[in-house]
């Protein structure tokens, strides 16, 4: 078992790392559990991943809302649809056996870090040849530093990626964000700043129903599980809010490739264990 010192400086970085870009941090825990303890079960290691998740979204969310960078109106609408798909996805983790998950996690490593190579230091959303379809919601967001963000997304696309983010996050204890940031970005054309809040709001609300459906299963009675847990929640809250603020100081893209190729290596080595 970790000792607490170590769990809040992994608790720091997962809230830092997590919030800078916008995935809740997830996709960092899962594969450390992963590798430090062979013994637990899927649903023990998504249970885990997803409360700290909700912890990092919170504390992020409550940080990008002092910007007025979170599309509150998108953001209430697209979580609505995420809760059916959290709550199927955290009853589905216990038919699961471990060397699947294994295997799962091991590929969406793999192509997460190649994703985070390949993108561009700006997303640039693609042209609607149409955009007066109805179907299209126009709108304008103004941050607390002035800033202006003039786009326009598909509802129904929007709920769609919602429903599947939903399944997918406790499913594999990653939070979403990660899927949703670029499909935010890439597929709703929402501008890049705006995602990564709007998109770390979502989180915090699927998350905290995921984490509400392991409690009433009983995932954290374990006095052991909830020694890492709280340890790692200590981290994570304030590691959050240094990643929001780092968000407005530090030209991330270094940061995060650094990060791919580390998630890529870690990705392998859980496909070859």
């Amino acid at each position: 078992m970790l000792n607490l010192l170590l769990l809040i400086i992994i608790g720091f970085l997962i809230g830092m790392f997590g919030t800078l870009i916008g995935a809740g941090g997830g996709f960092i825990l899962v594969p450390i559990l992963i590798l430090s303890y062979p013994d637990l079960s899927p649903e023990t290691i998504t249970a885990i991943s997803i409360v700290i998740v909700a912890a990092n979204a919170i504390s992020g969310s409550i940080a990008y809302g002092r910007s007025g960078r979170i599309d509150y109106k998108a953001g209430l609408l697209f979580a609505m649809f995420t809760i059916p798909g959290s709550i199927l996805g955290v009853l589905t983790t216990q038919f699961i056996p471990r060397n699947i998950f294994n295997i799962l996690f091991g590929i969406l490593l793999v192509a997460l870090s190649t994703y985070l190579l390949l993108r561009h230091n700006k997303i640039s959303p693609p042209v609607i040849a149409d955009i007066n379809k109805k179907r299209w919601k126009q709108h304008s967001l103004v941050d607390n530093s002035g800033n202006t963000f003039n786009y326009t997304y598909n509802q129904t696309r929007g709920i769609l990626i919602s429903i599947v983010v939903g399944y997918l996050s406790p499913l594999l204890g990653i939070g979403g964000g990660i899927i949703h940031v670029p499909a935010l970005v890439q597929w709703l054309q929402f501008p890049v700043f705006v995602a990564t809040a709007t998109s770390h709001f979502i989180l915090a609300i699927m998350a905290t129903v995921s984490v509400a459906v392991h409690a009433i299963k009983g995932s954290y009675n374990d006095p052991k599980i909830l020694h890492m847990v709280i340890g790692l929640i200590l981290g994570v809250v304030p590691g959050a809010q240094v990643g929001a603020w780092l968000s407005h100081k530090l030209h991330s893209n270094t940061i995060i490739k650094v990060l791919a190729v580390c998630l890529g290596m870690v990705g392998i080595r859980i496909l070859f264990s």
